[in-house]
Parts: structure tokens; C-alpha cells; sequence
């Protein structure tokens, strides 16, 4: 028999793509066994996507579930904020990343994560490596990323920005390491001092980090693995004044028991201050760690709750 129950959102996989927590309205799910039920269900529809090759149907995923395709559809897309087709789409990018990353080469790179056709994949390889794939591979070669080093009140600053927009907000205390960073992080890209233009977005960035009560309202080129960017996501939607705890993202991305990964997308994050890691606390509400520096993280949310 098929089950049409309430709709309910479920935990994450613990390998990716993160979920959201609570239903529809936004208000947390009771933990009542029907709903234990059918989280189960879209963590094995998950598992399932992440280990099968070809990717399975909806109609296949939704039997396999004992649910209509309508209402799993529904279902999944409740939990996970994406469709079953979006969240395979997803996963096979990343494998790309992976591949491309280790220097496989490109067509094999597609083909071996799942995609059938490198058409498929190229119409959003934009959007998920922020260049083109082969550039990707090659660290960057042939991109050519602008970036200006700043001196404001918490140090140095360095801001880079490539084709598709800012690419990364540093903060040190030597501008030389700032700039060995970039390089480590596009090493075969070509990287050009900041004219005219570019010194005064740099300048607006010191601004907020100055003030943070100007806003920041710059394209952004948020690249990483489908988990951090849910991770970075939520981040963004942190109001200006407010902290949350790595418990408390975990659960708002419908993944409580990966704060360990969290905190690891925390630290990953290259975009300082416009991706507000510095908003995230200890459950007790102490600092913890931050990737340029505890005092600048103190500092950054006294400014804000100025």
C-alpha cells in the first residue's frame, strides 16, 4: 500500500548535499515514527542516487520507496530543497570537481561521473566550477583573476575577483602570504593588480568590514562542494548582530549530526565577512576557531552589534 502521509523533512545523508530541517512552514517536525519513516526513506532515496549508476528514475526511486512518483517527488523536494533530479545533477558535478581536481582529464572527468553527455554537463559547468572545466583542471590557466591587497583596522585585506564575480575576501596580517594564498588557490590562473575600477569595489569592501551596517551587495563567486554550499547558504542568512551556534546550522540545514562538517565548510570558506562564518559560536556561546583569527571574529560581531 502506498503511504501519502504528512509531508516531512528528513536528515542529511552525511555526504553532500545537506537538508533543510523542519516542515514546510518553517516550523521543527515532531520526531513520531511515521515521520522517523519517511526521513528513512529519502536518506535511503539519497544513498541510492549517490551510489547508482545510471541514476535511477523517479518512478524507480518513488517504487522503491513505496510511495506515488507525485508524492515522493514532493517529498524529497520538502527535505532536501531540490528535486530528485537537481540533487543527482549536483552530485554528479561534484564528482566532476573531484576528478578535475586530481587531474583527470575532462570528457573522462564527465563521462565517469555519470553525465551522458558533455553537453549536459557544459550548461552549467559555469555555475558549478566557477570557469570553464578544462581551466578548472589546469588551475586556473588562462583565467585571469583581477585582486588588490588593503590595509584596514583588522590588517590586511585581499580581494580577488574572476569572470563570475568575487572570488575571494582574505584577511592576515602579511598582505605577501594573502596573495601566496590566491596563487595556491589558482595556481596557473593569471593574476592582474586591480585597475582604477577594482580599487574602488576593493574599497568597498573595506568599508563594510569597517561598517558593517553599509551592506555588501557584490556578485559572488561561491564555489565548493554541494554541502558547503548549503553550509554558506544558511551562513548568509544569518542576520548582521545575531551568532548561531555549529549545533544550530547543522539542524538548519536538516543535518544535526554533521556539525563536525560544519564547522569544516566554516573553515573552508574564502570569502570572508560576505559569507559570514565569523557568525558562528560554540553552543555555550564562546568563540571558537576562525580561519583568520579569533580577535577578528570578536571584533567583527562587536562592529555588528554596534
Amino acid at each position: 500500500m502506498r503511504r501519502e502521509e504528512q509531508e516531512t523533512e528528513c536528515p542529511g545523508t552525511g555526504g553532500g548535499l545537506g537538508f533543510r530541517h523542519g516542515n514546510r512552514y518553517g516550523h521543527p517536525m515532531n520526531a513520531s515514527p511515521a515521520n522517523a519513516h519517511l526521513s528513512g526513506l529519502v536518506t535511503e532515496a539519497c544513498r541510492r542516487i549517490r551510489g547508482a549508476d545510471p541514476t535511477p528514475t523517479l518512478a524507480e526511486l518513488a517504487d522503491g520507496a513505496g510511495l506515488s512518483p507525485s508524492y515522493f517527488h514532493r517529498l524529497f523536494k520538502a527535505s532536501t530543497g531540490l528535486t530528485p533530479r537537481q540533487y543527482a545533477h549536483a552530485v554528479r558535478a561534484e564528482r566532476v570537481r573531484g576528478r578535475l581536481g586530481a587531474g583527470d582529464a575532462v570528457t573522462e572527468s564527465i563521462h565517469a561521473a555519470g553525465f551522458g553527455s558533455t553537453s549536459r554537463f557544459y550548461e552549467t559547468a559555469g555555475a558549478r566550477l566557477g570557469m570553464e572545466p578544462r581551466r578548472y583542471r589546469a588551475g586556473g590557466a588562462g583565467s585571469e583573476i583581477r585582486f588588490a591587497v588593503a590595509e584596514c583596522s583588522l590588517g590586511a585585506l585581499l580581494v580577488a575577483q574572476g569572470d563570475r564575480g568575487i572570488c575571494a575576501i582574505t584577511l592576515g596580517d602579511d598582505p605577501e602570504l594573502l596573495v601566496r594564498g590566491l596563487q595556491d588557490q589558482f595556481p596557473r590562473a593569471e593574476l592582474v593588480g586591480g585597475d582604477a575600477d577594482f580599487e574602488a569595489l576593493v574599497a568597498r569592501v573595506v568599508g563594510f568590514v569597517e561598517d558593517p551596517s553599509i551592506g555588501l551587495d557584490l556578485p559572488l563567486d561561491i564555489r565548493g562542494t554541494a554541502f558547503q554550499e548549503r553550509v554558506w547558504q544558511a551562513l548568509r542568512q544569518v542576520p548582521a548582530g545575531s551568532t548561531v551556534s555549529y549545533t544550530e546550522l547543522a539542524e538548519r540545514i536538516g543535518s544535526p549530526a554533521a556539525v563536525r562538517a560544519v564547522a569544516g565548510a566554516c573553515a573552508a570558506n574564502r570569502l570572508a565577512v560576505a559569507v559570514p562564518c565569523h557568525r558562528v559560536v560554540r553552543r555555550d556561546g564562546d568563540l571558537s576557531g576562525y580561519r583568520w583569527g579569533v580577535e577578528r571574529k570578536r571584533e567583527l560581531l562587536r562592529r555588528e552589534r554596534r
